[in-house]
């Protein structure tokens, strides 16, 4: 993120790194001279009055006074020199005195002081910065006459706080560098770990945005930021079960809308397909009974005739609305499944055992090669009443080689059951519709056999209730049924 906090902090704290290092150097460059000159002002006039106070004691050559006096200007990097014109003593603490006699006849003949800068100036001394011309060097020197008539010179040179100043500004650069490069890294480390909780809890409410409340917030701490954290995950907690609520109750008034829409188009269509699939049958009972009720003919072959087409049309819708009521309750779901584990080999053979009669009379050759018991989880009676569809429905419309075969396929945890027969194959834009109520693919061919469309429409009920897969394959010498369960 562009304007992150991480981001922000790290550059608000290397700013403020940055600047205290630039004031840091800018003082150093601009007071530490002025800062040392006046140290050096105090250390010269605490020089000058223990030299004095020799003088006018006549110490300044008694051994002990000397070396004291000797570590003074050696501690404060002091050079002396004290002349007695009166005697013509001189005392000093440098070897080379030749340098500082010279400098203090310039004072006397007021030659030295045009290229000095006065410091401070009182009636016993005169305090100054200069430059020496023969060295090129930069001096603080303090001149002037004991009250007793000798004349003295301190000296110290400017170039040491020169350099002591240049060595303190690089020594500050390059600190001032590595401290920046460990302030980075650390300032780095220690704002990420302060805003992984912050980014943690941002992407938390993003989720809960998008309502998915499976997120917590798990960094905990005892901090601000943990507490709200804790309070993010409350929230979280409430939301869900306030949402599940609405939900559960929005998907109950969802469901009792569906279903009572369901059932007003439930009613209309069975209503209508009702009244148009027993139009015909009622027809031909009507028909054929007046036909017997006038003697239309006396022959006793004929009226058995008569009787066994309004018997046919009478078993046919007896076992159409039977069929009707069996959909309608598993499609409304008022018969619970009673799922029971048991052999499914041996519930086909029995179906194929029933139909031997239907296979004589359409010369079917009916293959079922399974011996192996297969066990199966569904409710035992409506898988019969799948297979016993599918089979029938094989029968029906059994052609070409007139073979049926039956298989059990097992693999993944599931049973395929498959009902192939030959003949013609059912034409790709009807087999969407071939599981809904009351379609023909041929209406003719399924009037000759009785059907009224609504087997298929029972086997997709029960496999639904199930929640398995069904479905058709076409081949070119046939139509192959399946429907899977759980082994």
């Amino acid at each position: 993120m562009k304007y992150s906090i991480k981001r922000q902090m790290t550059a608000l704290f290397i700013g403020l790194i940055v600047c205290l290092l630039l004031a840091l150097l800018v003082i150093n460059v601009r007071f530490l001279e002025p800062y040392y000159i006046s140290n050096k002002e105090k250390a010269f006039v605490y020089m000058y009055e223990e030299l004095k106070e020799a003088m006018e004691e006549d110490t300044i050559e008694n051994r002990e006074v000397s070396d004291v006096l000797r570590q003074l200007a050696e501690k404060n990097n002091i050079s002396f020199l004290v002349i007695d014109e009166d005697n013509g003593r001189v005392v000093t603490n440098v070897h080379d005195m030749d340098t500082l006699e010279n400098q203090l006849r310039g004072y006397r003949l007021d030659q030295a002081q045009k290229n000095s800068k006065i410091l401070d100036k009182t009636e016993d001394y005169s305090l100054a910065q200069s430059r020496d011309p023969w060295n090129q060097n930069e001096y603080i020197e303090m001149w002037g006459r004991f009250e007793e008539g000798s004349l003295f010179l301190l000296r110290s040179p400017l170039e040491s706080i020169k350099e002591s100043a240049d060595m303190s500004n690089r020594f500050l650069i390059y600190v001032g560098c590595t401290a920046l490069i460990v302030c980075i890294g650390l300032v780095w480390y220690f704002s990420k770990k302060l805003t992984e909780p912050i980014l943690e809890l941002a992407a938390l409410s993003d989720k809960m945005a998008d309502l998915d409340f499976d997120a917590k917030y798990t960094s905990g701490g005892s901090n601000e930021i943990g507490e709200l954290g804790a309070n993010f995950n409350r929230m979280s907690e409430k939301l869900e079960s306030t949402i599940s609520e609405l939900k559960r109750a929005n998907n109950n008034l969802q469901k009792d809308i569906e279903q009572k829409e369901k059932l007003e188009q439930m009613r209309s269509e069975f209503m209508g397909n009702v009244s148009h699939e027993l139009k015909t049958p009622i027809a031909l009972i009507q028909g054929y009974a007046e036909g017997l009720k006038e003697g239309v003919n006396e022959d006793a072959q004929s009226r058995e005739f008569y009787c066994d087409v309004i018997i046919d049309e009478a078993a046919k819708m007896n076992e159409m609305v039977k069929n009707l009521m069996a959909l309608n309750q598993l499609e409304f779901g008022d018969e619970e499944v009673e799922f029971e584990r048991f052999n499914l080999t041996d519930l086909i053979k029995g179906v194929l055992q029933s139909t031997e009669i239907l296979a004589q009379q359409k010369e079917a050759n009916v293959i079922f090669r399974q011996e192996i018991p297969v066990y199966v989880w569904a409710d035992e009676f409506k898988v019969e009443q799948v297979v016993r569809n599918y089979i029938s429905n094989a029968y029906n419309h059994l052609d070409g080689e007139h073979v049926i075969e039956v298989k059990i396929l097992v693999a993944d945890g599931k049973a395929r059951v498959t009902v192939f027969n030959t003949g013609e194959p059912i034409p790709e834009e009807a087999i969407p519709h071939i599981w809904d109520k009351f379609y023909k693919v041929d209406k003719a061919h399924t009037r000759e056999y009785g059907g009224n469309g609504i087997g298929l429409s029972i086997v997709k009920a029960i496999m639904k209730s199930f929640r398995q897969k069904y479905g058709v394959n076409n081949y070119d010498n046939g139509v192959e049924f399946w429907f899977e369960l759980d082994v």
